[in-house]
């Protein structure tokens, strides 16, 4: 996503591009074809890293796609809205509640508005009344914190301590403190900062109230990801003259003068070779990018000495091939109960271009449930094991068990229906530690990481890096976050070189007017070494 993305804005600005790419184009957001499964002219069936979600205050991404001719339109035009998402719930419990697009927001964005708007969305769950009055006020908290204490406190403390989660009911546990984090934002709540979380929280809840939108509050592809965004991304940025090599990884920077002079590339046989350039863009994750920072490189850009202390963890994701078409929502569906941490997709229902027995494997699948595994460490209710420990195929019959065991799904997929499956071939089982190894991780906004965290610009004048790690004002691992790095590290070449071009355009997540006096109120307070207004005692 990174390296695609500052290819499209140098090209567009005249510049000469080469994209180098060690492996797969489209990183983790490309579908992945089934290798073998293709029969009678038909295509391998697509699978992915993990299903996509594209949610309404994304802008970067969107933006960058209406610029890809596709067909008669654009990329843009095959965002599909997903209209209900659902929290289902296991062993007899009731489901949980259902986000949409709240009434006018006008009469909401006070704390008291708020506080009305929350309590009737998250009603519906099991949580005690008393414990879900605890949760809103803690978001009302965090909504009217000033930008200096969620930086200066939130920043450093994770947001299961924030909302009181060690003292709360399983149920709150279970549903607002994991459940609701992990679907929304895909992190741990015991590990990710507040200011990370409440951030997304608050993107969301905005999001409802239709502020701030980009397109509607849930949207995905209505074409496999290559198909409908990836290659036409491509074929556009080769007509414009970007070059692409494939199957060359950057092992390390030549530094001279204080400036890059060259990149020295490995291919898979192990065959180095020199690539000089004027700029050099590092589009790669955290735990790929460290790997080639030398010593001379650490010591003219001090600010890339701390990436080790990022923490990368497992999001990876598996797809069952089904005989039979599956109505399970219209939209991305959470298992709020399973220790997996898993939430899903059917596809079938959104890619209107294609008819998946008709264009794919052998004729006979006619729906695909791709699911996300958020949490690998957690032992499962088949194996007792954590996902990490598991085989494939033990991977592949717990997420299933998990799956059904929330009994609306449960009761919609029988055995019979079953074709296949597919998991992230990012994943490596190795028999002899018996334990998986995993290519493509993601990086987690772990309290107090935003300073070991890079800006786009580093000290040294033609290198800049990109990337989900980067600093970006989304400030979450995400297509969103590595395509915001893109553009600020383009906007670095264009300010080192003197670049007339104009700049690339970049956007903030939305901020409500109606907010600002309470924040004004709260930076004095925070200035003063005092608490939020509305942060009561914790109890």
């Amino acid at each position: 996503m990174a390296g695609l993305t500052a290819a499209h804005e140098l090209i567009e600005r005249g510049y000469r591009v080469t994209v180098f790419e060690p492996s797969a184009w489209g990183g983790k957001a490309r579908s992945i074809p089934v290798p073998g499964t293709a029969r009678g002219g038909r295509r391998n069936l697509p699978g992915e890293h993990g299903f996509r979600f594209f949610p309404g205050f994304y802008h970067h991404v969107p933006n960058s796609m209406r610029r890809i001719p596709f067909g008669k339109g654009t990329v843009g035009d095959h965002l599909a809205a997903a209209t209900t998402g659902k929290f289902l719930r296991a062993n007899g419990r009731a489901d949980g509640f259902v986000f949409g697009i709240g009434p006018d927001p006008e009469q909401l964005l006070t704390p008291e508005g708020l506080r009305r708007y929350l309590m009737d969305t998250l009603r519906g769950s099991t949580v005690p009344p008393h414990e879900l009055v605890w949760f809103v006020e803690r978001l009302l908290v965090f909504l009217t914190s000033c930008d200096e204490r969620r930086m200066g406190q939130w920043e450093h403390r994770s947001w299961w301590d924030f909302i009181g989660a060690s003292t709360r009911s399983k149920e709150y546990q279970t549903v607002l403190a994991s459940g609701l984090t992990g679907s929304l934002v895909a992190a741990r709540a015991d590990l990710a900062s507040t200011r990370t979380i409440g951030n997304m929280g608050e993107a969301f809840v905005l999001n409802m109230l239709n502020r701030g939108n980009d397109g509607e509050l849930d949207r995905v592809l209505d074409l496999p990801t290559n198909e409908a965004w990836i290659n036409p991304w491509m074929k556009h940025l080769r007509q414009l003259g970007v070059r692409f090599v494939r199957g060359q990884a950057l092992e390390r920077y030549v530094v001279k003068g204080g400036r890059i002079e060259a990149a020295v590339l490995r291919s898979a046989s192990g065959k180095r070779k020199r690539v000089e350039a004027d700029w050099f863009v590092s589009a790669m994750p955290v735990e790929r990018a460290r790997e080639t920072l030398t010593a001379p490189v650490l010591k003219r850009a001090p600010s890339l000495r701390h990436l080790d202390k990022l923490r990368p963890d497992w999001m990876v994701g598996i797809q069952y091939f089904l005989t039979e078409r599956v109505d399970l929502a219209h939209g991305h569906i959470s298992f709020i109960d399973a220790p997996w941490a898993l939430t899903a997709l059917t596809q079938a229902q959104f890619w209107g271009g294609r008819n998946l027995p008709k264009d794919y494997g052998d004729g006979k699948v006619k729906d695909i449930l791709s699911v996300d595994i958020s949490n690998w460490d957690a032992p499962g209710i088949v194996y007792g094991k954590p996902a990490k420990r598991c085989t494939p195929q033990q991977i592949a019959t717990e997420t299933l068990a998990q799956i059904r065991a929330h009994d609306t799904a449960g009761a919609k997929l029988p055995d019979r229906i079953f074709h296949s499956w597919f998991l992230d071939p990012g994943v490596k089982w190795n028999p002899r530690t018996r334990r998986n190894s995993n290519a493509t991780p993601l990086l987690i906004n772990t309290v107090g990481s935003w300073q070991h965290r890079p800006e786009a610009v580093t000290e040294i004048p033609n290198l800049f890096m990109s990337g989900d790690f980067v600093r970006t004002d989304i400030d979450l691992a995400t297509m969103e976050g590595a395509n915001e790095s893109a553009r600020a590290a383009v906007n670095g070449i264009l300010e080192e070189h003197g670049s007339k071009a104009e700049r690339v355009q970049t956007f903030t997540l939305y901020n409500p007017p109606e907010f600002e006096p309470l924040k004004a109120i709260d930076r004095q307070l925070y200035r003063a070494g005092l608490p939020n207004a509305l942060d009561l005692p914790l109890l």
